[in-house]
């Protein structure tokens, strides 16, 4: 740990090498700091300990910053300072309306997302969905909310302000009469 005071040193005397000599030395101590901030926080985090021990780095001895370090143990007690506050700024980002923080994530739907496989499958869907347009206007909206935007039937039900029961009754309607129809074609 002199070492690192030695090189921290450096580092304020304005010494442009002693920044790269001091990662090899701090690099398994800040992924340990690192590990323990990330134990807490929920499965799927986008940040991993690797990411988050470079963004703290970066901050803590960056072009733009001017930190100065008394000793090795005020080093790593920025450090997880700086982490702290990286996970902090990440979950606000998460959470913000702007990127989506009101939604919550759903696994992708394989048999929707693979089917129609063939271009006269899709022409053969599209040319139905305009009968039944036609016929059910109703009928073919709840179709495309639930089809092609992937809605689930009570966010469809909220949308088209019908209950829930008849999102289900007109989507059990519309997906016989396509079959119907499709069939024919």
């Amino acid at each position: 740990m002199n070492d690192v005071t030695q090189i921290l040193n450096a580092i304020d005397a304005g010494d442009a090498q002693a920044a790269a000599q001091l990662l090899p030395l701090v690099y398994d101590e800040l992924r340990r700091l690192a590990a323990q901030k990330l134990a807490g926080e929920k499965p799927g985090h986008t940040l991993d300990a690797t990411a988050l021990v470079h963004e703290a780095y970066l901050r803590l001895v960056g072009p733009e910053n001017a930190a100065t370090f008394v000793n090795s143990r005020h080093f790593f007690a920025t450090a997880a300072e700086a982490m702290r506050r990286i996970l902090v700024e990440s979950a606000r980002k998460k959470r913000s309306q702007k990127r989506g923080g009101d939604r919550q994530r759903a696994d992708l739907d394989l048999a929707r997302a693979a089917a129609p496989t063939t271009g006269e499958d899709l022409l053969a869907v599209d040319e139905a969905l305009n009968q039944l347009a036609e016929k059910d206007p109703q009928a073919a909206e709840l179709v495309k909310l639930r089809y092609y935007v992937g809605l689930s039937l009570p966010e469809i039900a909220e949308i088209l302000k019908i209950s829930a029961r008849s999102a289900d009754r007109v989507w059990a309607y519309a997906r016989a009469w396509l079959r119907r129809a499709v069939g024919e074609a």
